[in-house]
């Protein structure tokens, strides 16, 4: 087993929506800000009234067995034994990267670039951890990360492959967990049918395509005795009561969920003819987010942070420059109107940005 590094001795991990840090660091920006720099759709679900029991009261058993049924059948899943609730993937990370060690793992492999977490908890659980760019070589660890479609690049992993790599894992004990926190775009194929291998965990996010990531809420996707030592460890009442009424609600609405990948690939075709006409370079995405690449990411972000509209780049990846999407007709005025004044207006100089 890898050497156990300590959680404060990690490197610090940056993610997208830190409007405060922006704030201080770009004081004379436009108000109010626009926050491009996450993969979350500013469409939130218009769920119906949540009631006042559920803010008084602890959630029923029963009304997470009703979530979990309904999430079974919205991803696919055998059957609702095979869910696990959480207040978000990021809470489930650390959890299945320390199953992984107590079945034997040692070393672990991680399709990149990817969503930085997924890495550093595996590193925190004791886990040596590396980094491989073809999925191909994931098969010679123990423990397998990929994210499909993936943060930040929109690489889709075809289904294929990835039930191929879940065939090694379960020959080698290993264990393979795949990201979709980005599936219900409609970009890639989902493996949660497959969940009755051992050597298999899936991880559902619900914030992101429904637009509501503040209620903190994702599942894992597995055999149920996996699922039932993720929900001990958890301990009762994981999830609130009004994100139980709200994805109760919101996976059971297919019409509504159907209407709105079409509105996304729609805006998402809006923002790429906006980048492409600044001369901005498409590398990859979903229809919750555009990655460009240009030598120029650090001056225009600092140029967009100016006009009070945060996007994301990358301390590992210079050029890397992350859009998300604009949620109403202001904000992208405002945005086409920064991204036109660009050329003309851009100052020379290293860029500042805050953790993005």
């Amino acid at each position: 087993m890898g050497e156990k590094i300590p959680e404060k001795a990690q490197p610090a991990i940056r993610h997208g929506g830190n409007l405060g840090l922006a704030r201080l660091l770009f004081p004379q920006a436009s108000e109010p800000w626009i926050d491009l720099s996450t993969g979350i759709n500013p469409h939130s679900y218009p769920h119906s009234p949540v009631p006042a029991s559920a803010f008084a009261r602890l959630p029923e058993p029963r009304a997470m067995e009703t979530l979990k049924e309904i999430a079974a059948t919205a991803f696919g899943a055998p059957s609702a034994a095979y869910i696990a609730a959480s207040p978000g993937t990021q809470m489930l990370m650390p959890l299945l990267a320390q199953t992984a060690v107590q079945h034997g793992a040692r070393t672990c492999g991680v399709l990149s670039p990817a969503y930085a977490e997924h890495a550093r908890t595996a590193r925190i659980a004791g886990l040596t951890v590396t980094e491989v760019s073809d999925v191909s070589d994931l098969d010679a660890f123990d423990y397998a990360i990929v994210i499909n479609p993936n943060n930040p690049d929109g690489r889709v992993t075809d289904r294929g492959t990835l039930l191929s790599l879940a065939g090694t894992m379960r020959d080698k004990g290993g264990l393979l967990v795949v990201d979709e926190a980005f599936i219900e775009t409609g970009c890639g194929e989902s493996i949660a049918a497959a969940c009755h291998s051992e050597s298999l965990i899936v991880l559902r996010s619900f914030g992101k395509f429904y637009g509501m990531a503040g209620i903190r809420l994702g599942f894992a996707i597995a055999r149920p005795e996996i699922t039932t030592d993720l929900e001990s460890r958890l301990g009762p009442w994981a999830i609130s009561g009004p994100a139980l009424h709200i994805a109760t609600e919101a996976l059971a609405d297919k019409m509504w969920s159907d209407a709105m990948r079409l509105r996304l690939r729609e805006k998402t075709e809006r923002l790429n003819g906006l980048l492409k006409n600044t001369g901005l370079a498409i590398a990859g995405g979903t229809s919750l987010f555009t990655l460009v690449r240009d030598e120029r990411a650090a001056l225009l972000f600092d140029h967009l942070a100016k006009s009070g509209i945060l996007t994301r780049i990358f301390d590992e990846r210079r050029n890397d420059m992350r859009f998300g999407l604009p949620g109403n007709e202001m904000e992208w005025r405002r945005l086409e109107m920064a991204l036109a004044n660009f050329n003309d207006r851009i100052q020379p100089g290293p860029g500042r940005h805050p953790p993005a």
